[in-house]
């Protein structure tokens, strides 16, 4: 039995123009009102995507979202922390070498902030996220020791394109690289994708993966759409994504697929 909706943004729940489609709105909130967890699963802080919560109704007191791509599990209501996990600034220093080698750029992020390094080729990292994040620059050596989420290569998809040809099986086999938007990879602990959250979360409320319907389109989202009871790929998804998935929505995420699907699976809810 589905008892918690989990959803990625970019491209899945999010038009093009990042905003949300109104029957996506409606629906949400209804099977919300009705008892369903629903689940905000995104690589970005909590703060860079406050507005989307609040337009879905998800500020109760049980109501969560899985940042940082599954490293962080946070409460919508009182901001407390269930679940974290991360990297120290050590467990950059290869990728640090091997951006500094081929001239790409990186930004590594706590919880907090986001530190652009300023010894390496300048980032679009923040003109990308456009949130109200502190972006401090700061030379790899200058990093504090720290718990840190992850780090991100945010460059044109071309150069991208290159340097994942050009990451090494050390480089594989020490982070988790995933493209979470063309124009941004992301490196994370080698055992953290979203399902991690989703599972440290299903287990809070005393339920497991059976119970749960992932939704999503890209390569950060394969963990939990492997994992779910239901996992569900966008008509617009990645061809690997759609592989993996149980299901495929009707249509795509311009077109309110998330809520077309949802209408499908709980008309009873929804009627």
């Amino acid at each position: 039995m589905i008892k918690m909706i989990a959803l990625d943004l970019d491209e899945t729940l999010l038009n093009t123009d990042k905003t949300i489609n109104p029957q996506n709105v409606a629906t949400l909130r209804r099977l919300h009102e009705s008892g369903l967890k629903v689940i905000l699963c995104t690589g970005r802080p909590i703060n860079a995507i406050w507005g989307y919560i609040e337009q879905l109704g998800l500020t109760d007191a049980a109501d969560f979202t899985i940042t940082f791509n599954g490293a962080l599990v946070i409460n919508n209501a009182t901001k407390e922390t269930l679940a974290q996990s991360g990297l120290s600034r050590g467990d950059f220093k290869a990728l640090h070498a091997f951006a500094r080698e081929n001239g790409y750029p990186l930004d590594v992020l706590d919880f907090d902030q986001v530190y652009p390094l300023s010894d390496l080729t300048p980032s679009i990292y923040q003109q990308m996220l456009k949130a109200p994040m502190t972006f401090t620059p700061t030379a790899f050596t200058d990093l504090p020791e720290s718990l840190y989420s992850k780090a991100v290569m945010a460059t044109d998809a071309a150069t991208l394109d290159q340097a994942v040809s050009k990451l090494t099986p050390a480089l594989r086999d020490q982070y988790h690289a995933v493209r979470s938007q063309p124009k941004i990879l992301e490196f994370l602990a080698a055992d953290m994708d979203k399902a991690v959250g989703l599972g440290q979360l299903l287990t809070h409320f005393g339920w497991d993966f059976t119970n749960l319907m992932a939704f999503g389109d890209a390569e950060n989202d394969l963990g939990m759409i492997k994992a779910a009871g239901d996992g569900v790929a966008m008509l617009n998804g990645q061809p690997a994504v759609k592989a993996a998935a149980n299901h495929q929505t009707p249509v795509d995420n311009n077109a309110a697929g998330v809520a077309a699907y949802l209408e499908q699976v709980f008309p009873q809810l929804l009627s």
